[in-house]
């Protein structure tokens, strides 16, 4: 805005500026394979956000690849998921041709597509320096990905200085559990975080992190430009921004349990007609955090059950209207979705557990609980039998054939081991290297299986799943979460329970089997 907040940032900055340099930021905790739960907000109306559901999953370590991914598609609206690991810069994000993707050098490149998911797994997915532009598409999910220290001026730069920047006609986005930071403000070269613009409309940001910059983002690009709106902001954490908490000109938006810190200059600032829903938010140590800002075209807002811990407010001017010191709503808005408020008195802690990349995709329960949803199964993933899509919550009986048996499985985890889970002893288990794998149950000559208990170590969060013949690969049963699972008697020699999704680290302490 006006001033720099490179002067204010914190010291956790220049610790995180040594790291970069030596790599260290990139070791991040295990993360999703499946995008988890679904979208919420003004996400979910117009037709709903679903992202590349139903598509293709494909692995990309690159910008190139993710641009790979997208021009390899039959269409332009044909559904991907793609999962992204490791750093994409500017040295590995090249311009990809084909007809069903427009891309472009040193930036990723979502224009004139649909039904796109990119979702970070693995040990995360760090877009360094390199924003993400969508432009004339709809349909897409953004989700548990890190974008950082976007440019606009000094070398190099991308996507006009905005880590995730819409424009020109885009519909239904969700951007979900990602962390978007800058190291300083407009003088240091950096933009928005956040930004909308040019008709782009219904859009959901949830359980992100937005710190360490001038701007945080934008609907609107002037007070003529107004055709922007039905924008939900929740569990969002703002912390060290300098104004545009948003910045709303015309439309409307939801912005609810939010947990704002060091808002230095104004926060959600409605312009220009805007209406903003303004619901159990928690600001703490900021200015003018509420109000129509810079501008004499009024905008409007809804309050209700917001908390305000050391906010300041300056005097009212002609170009200055803030909402406080005690805050009163000034218009009405409808929601056409549910939604569950947290009390905002429980929101700063609620929002730590949740908001940003790798957090294992927690999310808010409405009652001050953070809870881990499950993952959506990989769509590429048979279809759970109609007649029994959950495992059976009966326990079974009788003599665990595993012990004594043989195990192997994919990659395991350090510390892990495949014998931890026929050894009978829930204090041991197996773990994959990543997020998904498999673990197999062998024995010498074919047994007669129909029934198998997974059992979780503490801690484990297995999400989809699938159980198949070791020996033929037929899937025997597909479905989600541990426990309890019944198949027809089958006689086999092995038999493998793969992991298709988690939310966090899978554990599998035991992997019994039965007879019947």
């Amino acid at each position: 805005m006006r001033r720099s907040v490179a002067r204010r940032l914190y010291a956790a900055v220049a610790t995180m500026a040594v790291a970069g340099a030596t790599g260290v930021v990139l070791t991040m905790p295990e993360a999703s394979a499946a995008v988890a739960g679904g979208a919420t907000g003004y996400a979910t109306q117009n037709g709903g956000t679903t992202g590349g559901a139903g598509g293709q999953t494909v692995r990309a370590t690159t910008g190139t690849a993710i641009h790979t991914a997208l021009c390899n598609r039959a269409s332009a609206s044909t559904p991907i998921i793609i999962q992204v690991e490791g750093t994409i810069n500017h040295g590995n994000t090249a311009k990809v041709s084909g007809d069903s993707c427009n891309t472009a050098a040193g930036v990723i490149e979502l224009k004139q597509i649909s039904n796109v998911t990119i979702v970070g797994v693995g040990s995360g997915a760090v877009f360094d320096q390199l924003g993400i532009h969508i432009r004339q598409s709809s349909n897409i999910i953004i989700q548990n990905v890190t974008v950082k220290n976007v440019k606009k001026s000094g070398s190099p730069t991308s996507n006009g200085g905005d880590a995730i920047g819409m424009e020109s006609d885009v519909r239904n986005v969700w951007v979900d559990h990602t962390t978007l930071e800058a190291s300083g403000g407009e003088s240091e070269g950096y933009d928005g975080l956040f930004d909308m613009k040019d008709n782009t409309q219904y859009v959901t940001l949830s359980y992100s992190t937005l710190r360490n910059s001038g701007r945080g983002g934008l609907v609107g690009s002037s007070e003529t430009e107004l055709s922007n709106g039905f924008i939900t902001y929740h569990h969002n954490l703002y912390e060290n921004i300098d104004s545009r908490a948003p910045l709303l000109r015309g439309g409307i938006a939801h912005i609810y349990n939010n947990y704002y810190v060091k808002l230095n200059e104004s926060g959600i600032n409605s312009r220009a007609g805007a209406k903003a829903k303004v619901d159990n938010n928690y600001f703490k140590d900021s200015k003018d955090v509420l109000g129509t800002f810079y501008t004499d075209a009024a905008g409007y807002w809804q309050v209700s059950g917001n908390t305000f811990d050391n906010v300041t407010w300056s005097a009212r001017g002609s170009e200055n209207n803030p909402a406080g010191p005690n805050p009163t709503s000034n218009t009405t808005v409808s929601i056409p979705y549910a939604f569950t408020l947290d009390a905002a008195s429980c929101v700063p802690g609620v929002v730590a557990q949740t908001a940003g990349a790798n957090k294992g995709l927690k999310v808010s329960d409405g009652s001050c609980s953070p809870t881990t949803p499950t993952p959506t199964p990989d769509p590429t993933d048979p279809t759970p039998d109609p007649t029994d899509p959950t495992p059976d919550p009966t326990q079974p009986s009788g003599t665990n054939l595993s012990l004594g048996a043989g195990a192997d499985g994919s990659s395991k985890a350090s510390g892990s081991s495949y014998g931890n889970v026929r050894d009978g002893d829930l204090s041991t288990y197996w773990s994959p290297a990543g997020s998904t794998g498999s673990i197999s149950v062998k024995w010498g000559t074919a047994t007669s299986v129909s029934k198998v208990n997974i059992r979780e170590a503490s801690g484990s969060a297995i999400g989809s799943w699938r159980l198949l013949n070791g020996d033929t690969g037929a899937v025997l049963k597909s479905g989600s979460g541990a426990g309890a699972i019944t198949i027809a008697q089958t006689s086999l020699k092995k038999l493998t329970f793969e992991i298709t999704g988690s939310t966090g680290t899978p554990k599998v302490a035991e992997f019994e089997t039965y007879a019947g």
